[in-house]
């Protein structure tokens, strides 16, 4: 959520950053323009009218004393009662209104983010690693993972529907190798503390992140009397494990990791990949979060960034790292990173990674506060977020890029150990 502060003091710099965004200004800061206009006129006046009941409150007390008929103060008095409840009561209401839309307006842009409409405006920054050269034509993941018998797309269709998959024997493995790899390089190597946290969260949750209550279309709801939803990405609980609190600044960065399975209705995806494994409905990731001071998320950024891109430097995978520009960001975004491996059988990189600076705005949703020193004014931290990666992307881009002529599939050296010294899959 935006400061109210910069919406009213630094209008121009709100507009110009949902501009940059690809927004309206004017309409997406109507209601909230009205609403702050009603607000900043109520608060004079209820402030005006309790000091007047004050005051009236000292007549009537002092007429008592000189024993004084004090029936027609008191009539006054209760009147003016009436008029400040109900115009509380207004007053709450545009609070009510004003908070909901300030949840609707998104983050606005660092300084740094280029300027652009869409992904065609993103910036390259960098290449790692030589893109093979097959002396055969390259199969797309969704072939090769059958013929091996390690992925059924059509019994998972049959169990759950479409954009499920059932991974088996050496797929199912590899998944747990891949799992285990990443969180064992992020806590034994970059300093992350593993969690294990609920896959299920409430809509405070949701909202704290920016989930809720923009792209609830995108999540799936617990039926029933449950104000539960299944977790779109483990972003959510590990940035709401310090919802409502106050942090000693001494014990920040707090780094944290975890897997979950991911659950997405993919609401805005319109038919996108409907192939293979890049987007479906359930998938595995192992995230990374970041709680900061504002002075170090940006040096915490590039961090993170270098944590997610080394799982792809150890799978000797070929990968390029973008920074996107202000038309392609997510809602909660002031800076991200995409990094993209190289999927042969496309000729193209994809995304397997997006690593976020939100800043203050989901701290200030969440209201997660620090004291620097561990004393004086609480002050919003920093979050970030990014993938560590997503799971079955990896092991498509493991599948697509270490395939053989004979259809099988090497596995890279970095996995091995997790795989009990196994170099290949075969069907």
């Amino acid at each position: 959520m935006l400061d109210p502060n910069l919406l009213r003091e630094n209008p121009d710099a709100v507009s110009a950053g949902l501009r940059h965004r690809g927004m309206d200004p004017e309409k997406a800061l109507e209601q909230l323009t009205v609403l702050e206009a009603t607000r900043r006129r109520l608060i004079p006046d209820i402030e005006g009218l309790k000091r007047e009941q004050n005051t009236l409150a000292e007549q009537v007390g002092r007429a008592k004393k000189a024993g004084e008929e004090t029936s027609a103060l008191q009539e006054v008095s209760r009147a003016r009662a009436q008029q400040i409840k109900q115009l509380d009561g207004e007053l709450s209401e545009i609070e009510l209104r004003r908070q909901r839309a300030l949840l609707e307006i998104p983050n606005l842009p660092h300084a740094t983010v280029p300027v652009g409409q869409s992904s065609e405006d993103n910036v390259e920054v960098r290449r790692h690693g030589t893109p093979r050269t097959f002396d055969f034509e390259p199969q797309p993941h969704w072939d090769l993972g059958p013929a091996l018998g390690i992925i059924d797309f059509e019994r998972a269709t049959k169990i759950s529907g479409a954009r499920f998959a059932v991974l088996s024997g050496g797929g199912a493995r590899l998944e747990r190798a891949l799992i285990n790899f990443m969180l064992d390089l992020h806590t034994r190597e970059h300093g992350y503390r593993e969690m294990e946290p609920p896959f299920m969260v409430n809509a405070a949750s949701l909202t704290g992140t920016g989930n809720l209550p923009k792209f609830e279309a995108d999540l799936f709801k617990i039926a029933g009397d449950w104000d539960l939803f299944l977790v779109p990405t483990a972003e959510v609980p590990l940035t709401n494990l310090h919802r409502g609190e106050i942090l000693d600044g001494r014990d920040l960065p707090i780094l944290y990791t975890a897997y979950t399975p991911c659950f997405r209705s993919e609401a805005g995806s319109h038919g996108q990949d409907v192939r293979g494994l890049i987007r479906q409905h359930q998938f595995d990731k192992v995230e990374l979060v970041k709680l900061t001071r504002p002075e170090q998320s940006y040096e915490e950024l590039e961090k993170l960034v270098a944590n997610a891109e080394e799982v792809l430097k150890r799978l000797e995978l070929p990968f390029r790292t973008i920074v996107l520009c202000t038309g392609d960001m997510g809602f909660a975004s002031a800076k991200t990173y995409d990094i993209e491996v190289l999927l042969p059988s496309q000729k193209t990189y994809r995304e397997i990674s997006s690593c976020s600076n939100t800043e203050a705005f989901q701290a200030r949703r969440a209201n997660i506060k620090f004291r620097a020193g561990g004393n004086g004014k609480p002050e919003f931290v920093h979050t970030l977020n990014g993938s560590g990666l997503a799971v079955g992307r990896t092991l498509i881009a493991i599948l697509e890029n270490y395939q053989q002529k004979d259809g099988s599939v090497a596995i890279p050296e970095a996995l091995r150990p997790y795989m009990d010294g196994k170099t290949e899959l075969r069907g």
